[in-house]
């Protein structure tokens, strides 16, 4: 007596699968190249907006309340905290930003008022290489 199993007898081969894998590791060894350094640049472009856009819009704003910028060794965290040294801000209606400034690589973001390339402020990052200015970012340039 003969059994039946229910089940078909088909199936890819060893040659089918290995043409799949194939072209998947084409395919990958296309596309992983492109995408690999794009981690980085966003980074960069986040301390880049962080600079010129965020931390610079929290700055002005600070500015206009209180009639001058935060001091060197105020630094941003006047822009979370009202500050209690001098010059003690006489309108602070912080806060101005929501978390500490830290730049994407995990490193707080570098202030000095009034600045030495600026007359106002020098806000920067040293970027993904703290020991190299090649990876500066900052708002004087």
């Amino acid at each position: 007596m003969k059994m039946k199993t229910g089940w078909p007898k088909t199936g890819f081969t060893l040659v089918e699968i290995m043409l799949v894998v194939i072209i998947i590791g084409a395919l990958a060894a296309m596309i992983i190249p492109r995408l690999a350094g794009r981690g980085e640049e966003a980074k960069v472009k986040v301390a880049r907006s962080d600079i010129d856009a965020n931390l610079a819009t929290a700055l002005k704003l600070y500015e206009l309340d209180n009639g001058s910028y935060p001091s060197t060794f105020q630094g941003l965290a006047a822009l979370r905290f009202k500050p209690t040294t001098n010059p003690l801000p006489q309108n602070w209606n912080g806060p101005y930003i929501e978390k500490d400034p830290i730049d994407p690589w995990g490193h707080p973001y570098i202030y000095a008022s009034p600045g030495l390339h600026r007359s106002d402020y020098d806000l920067s990052s040293k970027g993904k290489n703290e020991a190299s200015q090649k990876d500066e970012i900052n708002n004087w340039q």
